[in-house]
């Protein structure tokens, strides 16, 4: 099976050194990856959610594209475009927000931490907030869903918005599936190791804290001049040095082999100074983005070349994107009017009587499911889970094997029933996943 592979950056700003560690470095790796599908986009809807500066936007995009391109992404290879330029992703967050729930965009991550700000602050919860910020995750879940990302590598803080995705999918699918699965499920890919970048005063790389290594803005010298700003402690040369806890040092170790690295902390036990350990760290980095740098210059020079380049990934998205769209319009009737043999009957869906399995999420983070009666009566209520998906495969043996499963299943039964009711029902359904 080919492994779709996708992920974008938002265009607000200028990319630093944390921003090509964390994200385009790392997924340019995964586009090289045999058997791997691998989609590229620059998120210009989004950052409308967190700018309202046209020529920052303008630049921005032009300058990531530069970037993506110079630090070799091969569009050979992969799909490369700008998110405004697929006019099938906001026609498919509307359908996604047609079937997403309010209480789910409420546990938003990014949404109750700006109602907490405001509530900090002695503002009203709401203040500043706009409906970009509060549905963001469902633009995001239309981003993956387009093009059925099987893997979307993210940071620790986007992992909420993959599940968000799964569980917006599956809702979809219920929906409207009629036994047919138009999205397939994507994982969140998590780097923990090279998760975030420290920046020169050791908090994490941010243009918000002035603390970033740029990535090609201002030259070798702009690098260097960066790197001799890094805080380090007042041991002087010939002082043995702690490695361990450094920013330095873990800069360092972003672009370092195992082997340089281990030379490196000898180094600096063994006294080596700050400012020759600072030099050895300017050459290390300028000797893998040097020759991108040089390559992004050249782009920046000729930004009709980028736009050919966009223009065709944008082409070969569409491409995909289309017909999946026209299968999600017909799902949910949104159909061409045909020409009719006999007078038809205009059709109502009937209510099914089965009992039904919802799963959510709650605000300590862990995933449940509950059952409840046709009537809505709650018959069992699930514990905890870390992951969706497990949540999710006990979900599907209920319905699978009814009341053999229940003995071993996490569960407990709902207060005050009647004798066999819960039985009855998780028969009911096993009996109705048999007959499909």
């Amino acid at each position: 099976m080919t492994l779709r592979v996708l992920t974008g950056i938002t265009t607000t700003g200028t990319l630093h050194l944390g921003n090509y560690v964390g994200a385009v470095r790392r997924a340019i790796a995964a586009s090289r990856e045999a058997g791997a599908e691998s989609y590229f986009f620059m998120a210009d809807y989004h950052a409308l959610i967190k700018c309202d500066e046209p020529g920052r936007i303008e630049a921005s995009r032009l300058q990531i594209a530069a970037t993506w391109l110079a630090a070799g992404l091969d569009t050979e290879r992969v799909t490369f475009y700008r998110q405004s330029d697929i006019p099938e992703i906001p026609e498919l967050t509307w359908l996604l927000t047609c079937v997403t729930s309010k209480g789910q965009m409420n546990r938003a991550h990014a949404y109750k931490g700006a109602v907490d700000a405001n509530l900090a602050a002695g503002e009203d919860a709401d203040a500043g907030i706009t409906m970009g910020l509060y549905s963001y995750p469902i633009l995001m879940a239309a981003d993956i869903l387009m093009f059925n990302a099987h893997r979307v590598p993210v940071g620790k803080d986007q992992a909420q918005h993959i599940e968000m995705a799964r569980d917006v999918a599956q809702r979809f699918n219920h929906l409207f599936g009629d036994g047919q699965d138009f999205f397939v499920l994507p994982e969140a890919s998590i780097d923990e190791e090279m998760e975030l970048l420290p920046g020169l005063d050791g908090r994490k790389m941010s243009k918000s804290y002035d603390n970033v290594i740029p990535l090609f803005e201002g030259g070798a010298k702009g690098l260097r001049e960066a790197i001799a700003r890094i805080v380090t402690d007042s041991r002087l040369p010939g002082e043995p040095k702690e490695p361990e806890g450094s920013h330095l040092v873990q800069i360092y170790d972003a672009f370092a082999s195992p082997a340089q690295r281990q030379a490196f902390r000898e180094a600096l036990r063994a006294g080596l100074a700050w400012g020759e350990a600072k030099q050895q760290l300017f050459e290390l980095i300028d000797a893998e983005i040097g020759p991108m740098r040089t390559r992004y210059e050249a782009l920046m020079a000729h930004p009709e070349q980028i736009e050919a380049v966009l223009m065709a990934g944008a082409a070969k998205a569409r491409a995909q994107a289309a017909p999946l769209l026209q299968r999600l319009r017909e799902a949910v009737g949104l159909r061409r009017f045909r020409p009719l043999a006999a007078p038809v009957q205009v059709a109502t869906k009937t209510k099914s009587a089965l009992p039904v399995f919802k799963q959510y999420r709650e605000d300590d983070g862990q995933f449940y499911f509950k059952l409840n009666a046709a009537d809505g009566e709650l018959l069992l209520q699930s514990r905890g889970f870390a992951q969706g998906r497990e949540a999710g495969q006990w979900v599907a043996r209920l319905k699978r094997e009814g009341t053999a499963a229940l003995a071993e299943a996490p569960v407990e039964r709902a207060a005050g029933l009647a004798a066999g009711a819960l039985e009855q029902a998780l028969d009911a359904l096993a009996a109705a996943a048999a007959a499909e």
